[in-house]
């Protein structure tokens, strides 16, 4: 079988699919307040066909897909199109992102399609009136009920967490101490510019040593070996049962080991977070192509993978970065 391998040897074995660019809330570092322009439906891949273009990949050697949007839970019948992945045999694993707070009626379902592993819960304060602002939305309840409800599950929680100047980087140490009698990882994320209208002014630039140095202040904490591939390095508080993370998603330090590639809501594929796109998979599909076409296709993009997102920013033919990570895909 014939496998998705760039032409710096790495294989991929994980997709990232956006299922919809709608969201429910407006987080600052995400989109304006007033939101993106969402594309008309019929411009969105159909469930049947991310299923398919899904499928194609797995019969590539992918293992793992991500589904993302905007908020999957927005769209409708999401958890119908979880039931259809979960009947594709080569897939080892169904992750999830989402910002929790449409999902809560739907975990007893979730859990238990078996191939469902993890669930990534979007939460960027632990301060009602300070999320309202960072998501100009007044819905923590309900998401702070999701991430209790999820932690007692038997999915696996982890919380992302965009560390955003001059908002919440006090509240990095109150993360960290979620872990100490909760089994979540808790993921510090660099903030990158992807709010639909480029990067926002910040005080001070929250990189990876900035953050981990934070942790530290406060706790002692020691580095977990972690799976190549990993977006994020990760470490163990002592007497903690949780773990965390940080993700250097603008710094950019994990490029080497990438085995990831996404596809937007509208059928874009992309080989890093950081190019501009560079086929329209929707169109290809609705023009005609077999399995075969898509198989061909996909063997032959990835060989264009750039080696690191500093270097696919800089080949973007649509200059510099300013979508909404809700259209590119969380």
């Amino acid at each position: 079988m014939s496998k998705l391998i760039d032409s710096f040897g790495r294989q991929m074995e994980y997709v990232r699919l956006a299922v919809t660019d709608r969201c429910n809330l407006r987080c600052q570092y995400c989109m304006p307040a007033h939101g993106i322009d969402i594309v008309p439906r019929e411009e969105l891949l159909t469930f049947k066909e991310m299923y398919r273009l899904i499928r194609v990949l797995t019969e590539l050697g992918v293992k793992k897909v991500r589904l993302t949007g905007g908020e999957p839970f927005v769209r409708k019948d999401f958890v119908g199109f979880l039931e259809m992945l979960s009947y594709n045999d080569l897939l080892d694993a169904i992750n999830i992102t989402t910002n929790g707070a449409l999902i809560s009626h739907h975990i007893d379902k979730i859990e238990s399609l078996k191939k469902v592993k993890n669930i990534n819960l979007s939460i960027d304060s632990l301060q009602r009136d300070k999320f309202a602002k960072i998501t100009r939305r007044d819905v923590f309840p309900e998401v702070y009920k999701t991430f209790e409800t999820l932690e007692k599950s038997s999915l696996n929680l982890k919380l992302n967490v965009v560390v955003q100047s001059g908002f919440n980087t006090d509240e990095i140490v109150d993360f960290v101490r979620l872990t100490k009698d909760k089994n979540v990882a808790v993921r510090f994320i660099e903030e990158m510019p992807f709010n639909g209208k480029g990067q926002r002014d910040m005080q001070e630039n929250w990189t990876f040593k900035k953050i981990l140095n934070e942790i530290k202040t406060e706790f002692s904490v020691g580095e977990i070996q972690t799976e190549k591939s990993s977006t994020s390095r990760n470490y163990k508080i002592e007497g903690h049962l949780g773990s965390v993370g940080i993700i250097p998603a603008f710094t950019r330090t994990i490029c080497g080991d990438c085995n990831r590639i996404r596809i937007t809501s509208t059928g874009t594929f992309k080989n890093c977070l950081f190019d501009d796109g560079v086929f329209n998979l929707r169109d290809f599909i609705r023009n005609g192509a077999s399995n075969d076409d898509l198989k061909e296709l996909f063997l032959s993009l990835v060989k264009d993978k750039p080696e690191n997102g500093f270097i696919a920013e800089a080949n973007r033919k649509k200059g510099n970065v300013s979508e909404s990570m809700s259209t590119i895909g969380g």
